[in-house]
């Protein structure tokens, strides 16, 4: 376990849906602090939503961090948005991860309403967050 305290992260949150990824990024915190990772090894950049989160991570990347954490949240809506910003942010978050200089762990909700997005976000279904934190250590170790 000593050398997670080593491991350098990078976290990208969207400011969309911040009740939301304000949690994700807590629960995040909490379990890269309770592996013992100090703050100064917690790079964090906030973008204004889930889209912005590829070039965040890109950017990121660049910052001599082992891994990257993008935390965003999008709730449907009642036109395809949601449907282009979802694909086009995993398929972004994708290709950071095949070209990158480190692994970025996806991080982001794509609920139908926000009572789904309470309950991944500290609520009856957990936080996404805190299982983030773990995927990143892990991809960080590789």
């Amino acid at each position: 376990l000593s050398e997670v305290k080593e491991m350098k992260f990078g976290i990208v949150v969207s400011n969309w849906n911040s009740n939301i990824t304000n949690d994700l990024l807590n629960g995040c915190l909490d379990t890269l602090y309770s592996k013992k990772v100090s703050k100064s090894n917690i790079k964090i950049l906030n973008v204004p939503g889930s889209f912005e989160l590829i070039y965040g991570s890109k950017v990121m990347q660049n910052k001599q961090v082992d891994v990257v954490i993008a935390i965003g949240c999008v709730i449907r809506g009642e036109t395809r948005h949601f449907d282009f910003i979802c694909n086009a942010t995993s398929i972004g978050i994708k290709d950071l991860n095949v070209n990158g200089k480190c692994p970025v762990i996806l991080c982001v909700l794509t609920d139908d309403n926000l009572e789904q997005s309470i309950a991944r976000s500290g609520g009856k279904y957990g936080n996404k967050g805190c299982e983030a934190a773990i995927a990143a250590i892990k991809m960080a170790a590789i």
